[in-house]
């Protein structure tokens, strides 16, 4: 365990977000893909915000596991090469974010966005129930519309990526509405798993 201010942070989950930030970051150096070497920036900005969260309000070990599985599929969804003719967009980058196997189902993009806001949707609700108390219907809700916001602040980084950068992988409108949706899926989700399956500790 790496402690932090008295809440253990797991070292096995401390190596696994090393390792692949490692591996990821130096995969997009080797590609020249300066998008994600900038989503690398701040992935390593959320990390350190997780930690001191962690800090203060002692996250779940299993929530912190799926942050860092979120940011693993993240990492590897702008890096990981897939053949050209699976790829559904005009980027120059052929990568796991612009893969969409069957024309009516979602992009891997979409499904790490619903996956990504669940588990942050989740770390809201554990720094809620640290902060405030258990009443489950209001901290249910107030976790969902915070993993929604959460949502809604990833999209702004990703315009403002389009807005520094001519060539990226993020898309145009339909792309930014439809990661809202997904967004949104995950966190209604997890809040009404919150709900209806409140923690035990």
């Amino acid at each position: 365990m790496i402690e932090t201010n008295g809440r253990r942070m797991p070292w096995r989950l401390a190596l696994f977000v090393a390792a692949y930030m490692l591996a990821t970051g130096t995969l997009a150096l080797r590609q020249g893909n300066s998008e994600f070497v900038i989503y690398a920036g701040s992935m390593v900005v959320f990390i350190i915000a997780v930690v001191l969260m962690h800090a203060r309000f002692g996250f779940r070990t299993s929530t912190l596991w799926l942050l860092a599985i979120w940011g693993l599929l993240h990492m590897a969804g702008g890096t990981v090469p897939i053949p050209p003719d699976l790829a559904q967009t005009d980027s120059p980058h052929a990568v796991l974010y612009a893969l969409r196997p069957w024309p009516d189902l979602p992009r891997y993009d979409q499904v790490v966005h619903a996956f990504g806001f669940f588990s942050a949707t989740l770390a809201c609700h554990d720094a809620i129930l640290a902060a405030a108390g258990r009443v489950r219907a209001s901290l249910a809700v107030a976790a969902a519309l915070m993993g929604m916001g959460l949502g809604a602040v990833n999209e702004v980084l990703e315009f403002a990526t389009t807005r520094v950068l001519e060539d990226t992988n993020v898309g145009g409108y339909v792309n930014t509405g439809w990661d809202l949706v997904s967004n949104t899926v995950g966190a209604v989700t997890a809040g009404t798993l919150r709900l209806i399956a409140p923690p035990r500790d």
